[in-house]
């Protein structure tokens, strides 16, 4: 019997072992094979079952991320966005014959590499002494805290730069680069087997910037290379 309202995580080369599928949201999940793609999808969801519901939301969403990082360990995965759903497994595999040499052509892209995502959150210069005195020596000693402050600034931001530079220009890695409010992100594609090299290169980097703090995550699929 043809299954119904899929609810879909990722496509994979059609395997050619057995994948160990993980447990969805609420069932186990299924395989689906097109002529050379496929992809895994847990029955019985539809969009509207979770999307008026905070929490289903965001148990939904953990779901989603858990399954594609599960599957990531034994194969190429190309992740599909949070909430896309099938109502009918017919459309499903219209949908895939379509777009094959699409989807094989960002298999082949992405292929034995991997994703990490470097934070770099802005340290904060500490605060000083109040300024003692009056007149024109108060005056002078504000204006030169000032003026450390927009020096602290400045140094920031060349050291993102040259961090930026160094990951992409230097050590050659692909990169996308999200800024949001202070905060950096810095999204890195490296190949599996140097992953280790990678590694070793984190040390060089958080000595280069001293005025933020860099956290580096686990190796993750490459979702921001798609």
């Amino acid at each position: 019997m043809a299954l119904k309202d899929l609810y879909s995580y990722a496509f994979v080369e059609k395997p050619r072992f057995a994948l160990t599928l993980p447990q969805g949201a609420a069932s186990q999940l299924v395989l689906i094979d097109g002529t050379d793609i496929s992809v895994i999808v847990e029955p019985g969801i539809t969009l509207e079952s979770f999307q008026d519901d905070d929490q289903k939301i965001i148990k939904m969403a953990l779901c989603h991320d858990r399954v594609i990082c599960e599957l990531f360990q034994q194969i190429t995965v190309l992740p599909l966005q949070f909430g896309i759903c099938f109502d009918s497994e017919q459309n499903l595999l219209v949908h895939l014959e379509a777009n094959t040499e699409k989807y094989r052509n960002q298999l082949e892209k992405i292929n034995g590499k991997t994703q990490f995502t470097l934070k770099l959150i802005p340290k904060v210069l500490e605060e000083l002494m109040p300024v003692q005195g009056k007149g024109k020596d108060y005056f002078l000693a504000k204006k030169q805290q000032y003026q450390n402050h927009q020096n602290f600034i400045i140094g920031q931001t060349a050291e993102k730069e040259a961090l930026i530079d160094l990951i992409a220009k230097v050590n050659k890695y692909p990169v996308v680069i999200e800024e949001k409010e202070e905060e950096v992100r810095i999204h890195i594609l490296v190949n599996t087997e140097d992953k280790n090299l990678f590694l070793d290169e984190r040390l060089s980097w958080e000595n280069a910037c001293p005025r933020w703090d860099l956290l580096l995550s686990d190796s993750l699929p490459p979702y921001h290379f798609i």
